[in-house]
C-alpha cells in the first residue's frame, strides 16, 4: 500500500469513504493521478482502485515549513491579559501602566531640574518592570519578547540608568575610585 492511501479510505485522509464514480462516468485524463501517485502508471495496473483514487485526489499533506507569508504573530510568553476580559482596558494593562506612569513621573522630575532623582525613578521603574515580568504569569503588553529576554533587558537597562544617575557629575552620590582613575587615564 502507498503511504498516501494507508488510511483505508481511498486516500482521502479521513471523513467519508471514497465512493466509486457513477456508472459510465470517466474521470478526466490525468485528473489527480499526478497529485497522489495513484492510477495505472503508479501501481502498475489499472482497475477499480486506480479509478477511485484518480477520481478523488488526496488532500495535500501539511507542510512542516513555516509559511512564506504569515497572517498572524504569536503572542509573547505571558502576553495575555493581566486582568479578566470583563475589566476595562486600563485595568487589564496595569503592569504596563505602572511602569509607564513611573517613567513619566521620572521624566517630569528631570524636566523640573531634579535630574538625579528623576533618573533614579526611571531606572527603578524599569527594574520594577523586570520584577513584574518575572513574578506575574500574565503581564499584558509589558511582555514584548520571551520572558528571559524581557527580564534581562529591563534589569540591565534599569541598573545602568540608576548607576549612571548615582555617579553623574557634579557631586556624585556614589564614588567609585577606579572609575575616576579610568577617566583620568583615558581623557586627561
Amino acid at each position: 500500500m502507498d503511504a498516501d492511501t494507508s488510511t483505508g479510505d481511498g486516500g482521502t485522509g479521513g471523513g467519508d469513504p471514497a465512493e466509486p464514480p457513477p456508472s459510465g462516468a470517466q474521470p478526466s485524463p490525468g485528473a489527480g493521478s499526478a497529485l497522489n501517485g495513484a492510477g495505472p502508471s503508479a501501481n502498475g495496473h489499472g482497475g477499480p482502485a486506480g479509478a477511485v483514487a484518480a477520481a478523488t485526489p488526496a488532500p495535500r499533506k501539511a507542510s512542516r515549513r513555516f509559511p512564506s507569508v504569515t497572517r498572524d504573530t504569536a503572542r509573547p510568553e505571558g502576553g495575555g491579559r493581566a486582568a479578566s476580559g470583563a475589566s476595562p482596558a486600563p485595568a487589564r494593562q496595569w503592569p504596563l501602566l505602572t511602569v509607564l506612569g513611573s517613567t513619566g513621573l521620572g521624566l517630569l522630575l528631570v524636566s523640573v531640574d531634579l535630574f538625579r532623582v528623576g533618573l533614579i525613578i526611571i531606572g527603578l521603574a524599569l527594574l520594577a518592570g523586570g520584577v513584574l515580568r518575572w513574578m506575574l504569569p500574565s503581564v499584558g503588553m509589558l511582555a514584548v519578547r520571551s520572558r528571559f529576554t524581557d527580564i534581562t533587558t529591563y534589569g540591565v537597562l534599569g541598573v545602568l540608568i540608576v548607576l549612571l544617575a548615582l555617579v553623574a557629575q557634579p557631586r556624585p552620590w556614589l564614588d567609585i575610585p577606579f572609575l575616576e582613575d579610568a577617566v583620568r587615564f583615558t581623557v586627561r
